[in-house]
């Protein structure tokens, strides 16, 4: 059975902790060059695979040292910077039609970069712990998902919104710039633990 209230709280708690993170930042981007709808099937794909994991191990997650995990998400944060900033800028110039990308190479794409930066996250780490003290992995597992996807969908819908009065340019300088920011801090919360 379902816990409406578990699921509620999950949904908020998940939601406003991927708010500011990554997440929002990579769907921003990937919906300025992509459809949409498939740049959300692979996030949601992503995310869902991320959830039941997390469920799963329930408390386990936790054990691991926080050190190590931001350390990882540091070094994911500086990549992800990296790439965005040295790309070709002739990448830049011209935004690819939906028509011209498949779907499995758009949802891939969405896939891999949610599979990658997520994993060890703090909503992934959290919703272990949710799952873990509440005892209800359904209800749990469901409000996560929501959340997630919620927050996914905010990023590229608005990443659309954006590209009609900004630069592609600007909006990957500043992405990039966002993700050297956290980049550093979770680094320096690695070595001060």
């Amino acid at each position: 059975m379902i816990s409406i209230t578990v699921t509620a709280l999950v949904f908020g708690v998940v939601f406003l902790a991927e708010l500011p993170d990554k997440t929002a930042l990579a769907g921003l981007v990937l919906g300025t060059r992509y459809r949409a709808s498939y740049v959300f099937a692979g996030v949601a794909a992503a995310f869902l695979l991320h959830v039941v994991l997390a469920v799963a191990a329930g408390s386990v997650l936790t054990l691991l040292p926080q050190q190590i995990v931001h350390a990882v998400t540091g070094a994911l944060f500086l990549g992800g910077a990296a790439m965005l900033l040295l790309k070709k800028d002739e990448d830049d110039e011209e935004i690819k039609k939906p028509a011209d990308q498949s779907f499995w190479k758009v949802a891939g794409t969405g896939f891999m970069l949610i599979l990658v930066a997520e994993f060890g996250d703090l909503t992934q780490i959290m919703t272990a712990n949710l799952a873990a003290r509440y005892d209800d992995p359904v209800s749990v597992g469901l409000g996560a998902v929501l959340g997630l996807w919620a927050v996914a969908g905010l990023g590229i819908v608005g990443g659309k919104a954006l590209m009609k009065r900004v630069p592609l340019r600007l909006i990957t300088q500043i992405a990039a710039l966002v993700m050297l920011a956290l980049g550093v801090w979770s680094l320096y919360e690695a070595v001060t633990g």
